[in-house]
């Protein structure tokens, strides 16, 4: 089961230009980027509002998973992730109890992250990123 201290630990935007997305968050809000970097044929740049992070994202190559969402869908919210206290652990729990998953396994992500993703039949419609 996974602990009661879960947290949501960023929220993922896809989006078509970072630099248009930017300017709301730089301009209204204050926030200052991260740099850049690049994971799942993505670029991200993360924002931090407290212990919570807003994760900007735009395909870096055409047949990236968040290219295909951008088409299928548009810009917009691409996932929750929640930060678990034993990822491995979470996953056992998640197979256990019949959850699909789409990685089995952790695997690296953004920020040097281990991160694991839940399939968003098995959760409401919502795409679900699981991270220690």
């Amino acid at each position: 089961m996974v602990k009661p201290n879960a947290q949501v630990a960023h929220i993922g935007i896809a989006v078509a230009n970072l630099d248009e997305a930017l300017a709301f968050y730089r301009d209204i809000l204050g926030l200052d980027p991260s740099p850049p970097e690049t994971a799942d044929g993505a670029t991200i740049v993360s924002l931090h509002l407290g212990d919570l992070e807003v994760e900007l994202m735009q395909p870096a190559v055409e047949d990236s998973p968040i290219s295909k969402f951008l088409e299928k869908r548009g810009p917009g919210i691409h996932h929750i992730c929640y930060r678990v206290a034993d990822l491995p652990a979470a996953l056992e729990e998640c197979r256990r109890r019949g959850y699909r998953l789409i990685d089995e396994e952790p695997r690296p992500g953004a920020g040097g992250r281990m991160v694991a993703f839940v399939h968003p039949k098995a959760t409401g419609g919502i795409l679900l990123e699981l991270t220690e």
